[in-house]
């Protein structure tokens, strides 16, 4: 027997003890999952307990197997053991393959069931009906910015923010083709459209571009013409079948896309959270000002403020403030206390752990 086969022989040994393994944990979970239900509680989705595994192995990994991977590797293992205590059901900005799926495959695995809306609105209505466990919307792209339709959808919902989800965004042209110089037509959402508008202009100069809902949708509108294309990520070339023309045509390699999951309750304390808030203030000089001076009297960061106009009365805002820190934290408790004083209303969109790097 050669040395290679020896090394397999090993490693089938090790793949059988890992197996086993997985087995034992999942009927630990189970356990779990009983114990839970005898208590009354059904939150078998625990963002900040995976969060906490995450860390920890990753701290005591030594190699050679990387990182990344670890979470990769986990997150299977997470939403496989979901599975067999309660399916979870995720609502998404679909169809099937946009980004929006993604990212929800990033964050809930492959063994949690998707239920693919028409827009930002239905995925909000699905999760308030209790038609799905959690929803996924995107809030804000690194270089195309804020998606508007979400902090409208926030401002009306009693949902809260459960958890985020970075995900890196690469675009590549699709098409039934196999060359660019047939085409004619390029379908997709806004959003990408502008963000490979350099390349565009660069490479297909005068070639038509008709915006659609959703990236999805545009490959499958790509998928019915030799001579149309779209802009879409990997993943729909192998849902719809199309012939991958150009790869990261994206104007900028650093394309980062900020996913929001909405559920029913604030997620419990984590190892690194951050807090959403809403609030409204009065048409005054210096409002906001005095408002924002307390994040830093009570030495806590604001990671990110964005105003949106109030739709029933002219020229009043409304403010989107991230910070750091979770809202039961003494210093954050204490920094919203002062701050809803000076506010015509205040409202904690959610508590939650950080998101990870795409």
């Amino acid at each position: 027997m050669g040395k290679i086969d020896v090394l397999r022989k090993k490693i089938d040994k090790i793949d059988s003890t890992v197996l086993s393994l997985l087995n034992q944990r999942a009927k630990f979970a189970l356990d779990i999952g009983l114990e839970k239900s005898k208590a009354g509680k059904d939150n078998f989705h625990v963002p900040h307990r995976e969060q906490a595994i995450f860390s920890r192995l990753k701290k005591i990994n030594t190699g050679p197997f990387p990182d990344k991977a670890i979470l990769s590797v986990f997150r299977e293992i997470f939403s496989a053991t979901l599975s067999l205590e309660k399916p979870l059901s995720i609502a998404y900005l679909g169809p099937q393959s946009t980004f929006s799926h993604l990212a929800g495959i990033k964050g809930f695995g492959e063994s949690a069931r998707y239920y693919p809306q028409k827009c930002i609105e239905d995925v909000f209505k699905t999760v308030e009906k209790n038609s799905a466990n959690y929803g996924i919307v995107p809030v804000e792209n690194s270089i195309e910015g804020t998606i508007n339709s979400t902090l409208d959808m926030l401002v009306q919902t009693d949902l809260k923010v459960t958890s985020e989800i970075l995900l890196r965004v690469s675009h590549h042209l699709l098409s039934l083709s196999k060359d660019i110089k047939k085409i004619k037509k390029i379908y997709s959402h806004p959003q990408p459209v502008a963000q490979c508008n350099s390349w565009l202009r660069e490479n297909l100069p005068g070639v038509k571009i008709q915006e659609v809902s959703s990236t999805a949708r545009a490959s499958q509108l790509a998928a019915r013409h030799l001579t149309s294309a779209a802009i879409a990520g990997e993943a729909a070339s192998r849902t719809y079948k199309l012939n991958i023309l150009a790869r990261g045509i994206e104007d900028r390699a650093h394309n980062v896309t900020r996913f929001l999951v909405i559920g029913h309750e604030i997620s419990q304390k984590s190892w690194k959270d951050k807090t959403s808030l809403l609030f409204g203030v009065k048409d005054k000089p210096g409002t906001l000002f005095n408002v924002l001076n307390h994040f830093s009297r009570n030495k806590i960061n604001m990671t990110r403020i964005e105003s949106r106009p109030l739709k029933n009365k002219k020229w009043e805002y409304l403010f989107f403030v991230d910070i750091e820190g979770y809202y039961q934290d003494t210093r954050v408790k204490k920094a919203i206390k002062e701050i809803e004083k000076s506010c015509l209303f205040l409202k904690t969109i959610g508590s939650y752990p950080k998101g990870r790097e795409a």
